[in-house]
C-alpha cells in the first residue's frame, strides 16, 4: 500500500516538486481575491467545540467526490442543555486523504443568508479535518498542534479550532461515531486578519517571499520533517500580499496540510527517492541557500520559542502521554544541532536549494 501511495504523490508530482521545481524568475503578476469584512468568532477561542453532524455517511463515503455535495444537519452544542442546529451542504476535498481515507477531510458548506451570532456566523465554506481511520485520531491531534506550533512563529498562520464530533448516519440505524476533529480558518479570515490579499501567479518561487518569512517557514518545516511542499505550484502552502508592507512586491508564505510530515507520521505516505530519505522521520532542507549568518539569525527565532514549543505540547490534554514523549523526542532531534559547531546550519548550507 504505500508504494502505491508513493506511486500516486509522484505521479501528481507533489512529492518530487519540492526538490526539482524550485526555480527562479522575476516575471510575477498577482490576482488580487476579496477579503471578508465580517467579524468572525470561530478562531478567537481555544476551548474544544461538541459537535454533531447528521448525513448519509454510507453515501459519502461511497463517493468521495469534490464536486458532490450532501445535506447535513450541524448541531453545535452551547451548553449540555441547548444547543442550535444548522442546515448546511458538505463534501469530501484533499487528493490522497480522499482516495484513502474512511472519512475524507470534509468541506463544510453554510448558507449564505445565516444572521445567527454564534461560533460559525459569517462563514460561508470550512476545511474539516477528520480521522481518517477509526482508531488513529491521535494523527488528526497531532497535525493540529502542528499548526498551534506554527502560530506561536508568526500570525502570519493559519488559526485552527479543535473540535469532537458525533457522526450520526442518516441512512441507517447505527452507533454514532464520535472522533476528535478542527477546523482550519477560512483564507479570506486570514486575510483580512493580517490584512492581506490572497495572490496566484504562474511564475514564483522562493525568491518572490519576503526573505525572512521564507526561510522562518522552511526551518518550521525541517523542524516537523515536512518536505511535502512546494512554492512554484503552490503545493501546501498560500502567498498572500500585504500592501502595507515595507516590499509590497515580495510575498507572504502561509504552510498548511501537514499529514505527510515525521511528527504526524501517518501510516499513508513515504517520501519520494528523490530527496534522498528512506522514511518520514528524516528531515530534509529545501529553503533557499542563504549566508551562514542569515541562517544563524533565523534559527535564533526558533531557538528562543523552544520552551514554548514544549509548553504546547505538554499541556495538551486531549493527547495519550506516549504520543506527547514521541512528538517531544522528534522535535529533540531539530535541537540536537543547536550546538556550538551550529550543526544545524552546516546541515542548511549543504542540503539548501541553489539558484
Amino acid at each position: 500500500m504505500k508504494k502505491l501511495i508513493c506511486s500516486i504523490l509522484s505521479l501528481a508530482g507533489f512529492i518530487i516538486t519540492p526538490v526539482f521545481s524550485q526555480n527562479d524568475t522575476v516575471d510575477i503578476t498577482y490576482e488580487i481575491k476579496d477579503t471578508l469584512n465580517k467579524n468572525i468568532r470561530l478562531f478567537e477561542r481555544d476551548d474544544l467545540l461538541e459537535i454533531t453532524l447528521r448525513f448519509d455517511i454510507n453515501a459519502y463515503r461511497r463517493s468521495k467526490s469534490e464536486e458532490e455535495e450532501f445535506p447535513a444537519v450541524l448541531t453545535y452544542h452551547i451548553s449540555p442543555t441547548d444547543s442550535i442546529n444548522k442546515e448546511i451542504k458538505l463534501r469530501a476535498r484533499g487528493i490522497l486523504r480522499r482516495s484513502y481515507c474512511d472519512m475524507p477531510p470534509i468541506r463544510l458548506n453554510f448558507k449564505k443568508e445565516e444572521k445567527d451570532t454564534d461560533e460559525f456566523s459569517n462563514i460561508d465554506k470550512l476545511k474539516v479535518v477528520t480521522h481518517c481511520k477509526l482508531g488513529n485520531e491521535e494523527f488528526t491531534l497531532k497535525e493540529y498542534l502542528v499548526y498551534k506550533l506554527y502560530n506561536v512563529l508568526t500570525e502570519n498562520s493559519l488559526r485552527v479550532r479543535l473540535a469532537r464530533i458525533t457522526y450520526i448516519n442518516t441512512a441507517k440505524k447505527s452507533k454514532p461515531i464520535r472522533q476528535f476533529a478542527f477546523f482550519i480558518e477560512p483564507v479570506n479570515v486570514l486575510c483580512r486578519r493580517i490584512n492581506s490579499v490572497e495572490v496566484t501567479s504562474t511564475n514564483i518561487t522562493q525568491k518572490s517571499i519576503k526573505p525572512e518569512i521564507m526561510d522562518r517557514m522552511a526551518i518550521f518545516n525541517y523542524m516537523i520533517g515536512n518536505t511535502d511542499w512546494s512554492v512554484p505550484i503552490y503545493h501546501n502552502i498560500i502567498v498572500l500580499s500585504q500592501a502595507t508592507s515595507d516590499r509590497p512586491e515580495l510575498g507572504v508564505i502561509i504552510p498548511y496540510d501537514f499529514d505527510g510530515t515525521g511528527l504526524v507520521n501517518v501510516d499513508y505516505v513515504v517520501p519520494f527517492e528523490g530527496l534522498g530519505i528512506k522514511t518520514m522521520r528524516e528531515r530534509r532542507y529545501l529553503g533557499v541557500c542563504r549566508s551562514e549568518e542569515v541562517f544563524i539569525d533565523a534559527i535564533r527565532e526558533f531557538a528562543e520559542k523552544k520552551d514554548e514549543f514544549y509548553r504546547i505540547i505538554n499541556e495538551f490534554p486531549y493527547m495519550k502521554e506516549r504520543t506527547k514523549k514521541d512528538i517531544t523526542i522528534f522535535i529533540d532531534g531539530f535541537y540536537d544541532g543547536f550546538d556550538k559547531r551550529n550543526t544545524i546550519v552546516y546541515k542548511f548550507l549543504s542540503e539548501c536549494l541553489k539558484f
